[in-house]
């Protein structure tokens, strides 16, 4: 098993440059891939089994497929650990788990490194020689496609004696220095020389990142319980090429070249042919609903959580600012429609739970971030706070829309900034457990001092959610306390940074699962958005 710690970062950058409001960070984002060599053996009848949280069976020189995609500040000393157990048991507790070894490193020394390709011995174990990690880092590009393709194969190698082969695919992206590293395998298939793979959803990113160009490498494997997969094969391929899909262009000679060498009338392995490729482009709708409930606190007076200090933003607008930032590079148009709930409006003094910021009930979009801020600073002064605190309003409001787009072209993240004191707790659980199904994600950021334990129940991490004995799909909510991130030196560059990271965390794995969940097939790419195109909200 192998596990990574990210320690206290030891920041010597200096924030002089930035602006605390609308400044950023000057960070790049680095994917990190992780193998090794020469483990130490600690089973007795098998080799060990490392992993980081993929499970890699029988093993001493393991190269792992899921990455760690960091920010990289290279002002900063960004403090890394690595710790690798072979896993015995399903056991949570690693005490139960044999040590391996582990090393310390920091991400510049990666970065830094010739080719961005760090290895260093394992330590930890005393006398032992403990073996070696490798460590490769590559900046990503700003690519967010995923592609979607299928796979499949004729008349490969027979390699089991008492039967067929049991082949599965591993994907390899091209480095500049001639090596490859690992980016996706696919499922074994049992028992057959004519597999189908399923389906699967990978980020352009992850397989060129971003150059069409970029040699991938395929190779095949016959699957064998005990960690000596025999090799059929292999061929290569370009993002560019998969681009062409279905077609003749599209199968590849399984090539053996220590085969091909031994034998004069060697034709091939077998043919590789991809089945069906398309390029998606999952577009991402933010929405956000703010709290305008009593409880709040009296805009007009500084100890309330809205108040409009005209030199420092209140809590609620530097959580959307910080969340809304990121969340806006994924949207084409930035046009987002932004609701608040818990306050009586003019000119009657009704209650809403829904209302549009901006006011105008027929187009309730903002325009950017900028957008939002406005309107919400506009509301404060026409709305009166009121109650209660319903959170299931918003969420089946967006939940509607994300009904309409379960082809996976749309995916739908709702951002609920709020004091915390939930009212309508079984009513929102039963609205979250039906948005489970849904292409949606729900962020939850609490800003006060009060008690979030309702937050927390409906954060799903460690219980998942439920409502009238009916379990929530999936685990589609992420709730942070804006508290825990304000920086004690008044430095909210650093702090809104951490917040919308954590904050945004899981939203790429939520997004991943719903596509799994519904085992989306290819489809055509959406076509270029307008303003025109973008799902309708219905008056509220």
């Amino acid at each position: 098993m192998l596990l990574w710690h990210k320690s206290s970062f030891f920041a010597t950058a200096t924030v002089r440059d930035f602006d605390p409001i609308s400044g950023s960070i000057p960070a790049t984002k680095v994917e990190i891939t992780v193998s090794c060599r020469n483990l130490l053996d600690r089973d007795t009848f098998s080799k060990s089994d490392p992993c980081k949280t993929e499970v890699i069976d029988n093993t001493l020189n393991p190269d792992f497929v899921r990455k760690y995609i960091l920010d990289y500040f290279f002002e900063e000393k960004q403090n890394l650990r690595f710790d690798v157990y072979d896993i015995d048991s399903k056991s949570p507790d690693l005490a139960k788990h044999d040590f391996l070894g582990q090393v310390y490193c920091t991400l510049g020394e990666i970065v830094g490194s010739p080719a961005s390709r760090l290895e260093k011995p394992l330590g930890g174990i005393p006398g032992k020689k403990c073996g070696t990690i490798i460590l490769s880092a590559e900046e990503l590009g700003n690519c967010r496609d995923y592609a979607t393709m299928q796979f499949c194969a004729n008349k490969l190698d027979k390699k089991d004696f008492f039967g067929k082969s049991d082949p599965f695919m591993v994907f390899y992206r091209s480095n500049e220095d001639g090596t490859f590293t690992i980016c996706h395998k696919t499922e074994v298939v049992k028992n057959t020389l004519n597999p189908v793979w399923q389906p699967f959803s990978i980020p352009v990113r992850a397989l060129c990142n971003g150059d069409y160009d970029r040699t991938i490498k395929v190779e095949i494997y016959d699957w064998d319980r005990d960690g000596s997969h025999d090799f059929i094969g292999e061929f290569t391929t370009s993002y560019k090429e998969l681009c062409r899909g279905q077609s003749q262009l599209n199968i590849y000679e399984v090539v053996n070249a220590k085969k091909k060498i031994k034998k004069k009338r060697y034709i091939n392995s077998g043919t590789v042919r991809l089945s069906s490729k398309i390029r998606v482009k999952t577009q991402i709708h933010f929405t956000v609903a703010i709290d305008f409930t009593a409880s709040n606190g009296n805009p007009s007076q500084s100890t309330s959580l809205h108040y409009m200090n005209p030199y420092q933003m209140n809590a609620y607008a530097m959580a959307l600012k910080a969340v809304g930032e990121i969340i806006q590079d994924y949207d084409s148009d930035k046009m987002f429609p932004a609701l608040g709930f818990g306050a009586k409006l003019p000119p009657d003094g009704r209650v809403s739970h829904e209302f549009p910021l901006n006011g105008n009930t027929e187009n309730p979009y903002c325009n950017g971030i900028h957008g939002i801020l406005e309107a919400y600073h506009q509301s404060l002064k026409t709305v009166q706070l009121y109650g209660p605190t319903n959170f299931a309003p918003v969420v089946n409001h967006v939940a509607r829309y994300a009904a309409a787009f379960q082809d996976g072209s749309q995916y739908f993240v709702l951002l609920i900034i709020t004091d915390g004191v939930i009212s309508d707790m079984a009513q929102t659980k039963e609205a979250i457990v039906n948005a489970a199904k849904l292409p949606m994600s729900i962020i939850i950021v609490g800003v006060g001092q009060a008690e979030f334990d309702a937050m927390v129940e409906l954060d799903g991490d460690d219980i998942r959610i439920s409502s009238r004995g009916k379990l929530a799909e999936r685990d589609i909510v992420q709730f942070v306390p804006f508290r825990d991130y304000m920086d004690r030196t008044g430095n909210h560059v650093l702090s809104m940074a951490r917040l919308a990271k954590d904050v945004l965390a899981e939203i790429p794995d939520q997004l991943i699962s719903y596509m799994k969940s519904r085992a989306i097939k290819p489809h055509p790419a959406p076509p270029p958005y307008s303003p025109g195109d973008k799902p309708q909200t219905n008056p509220v």
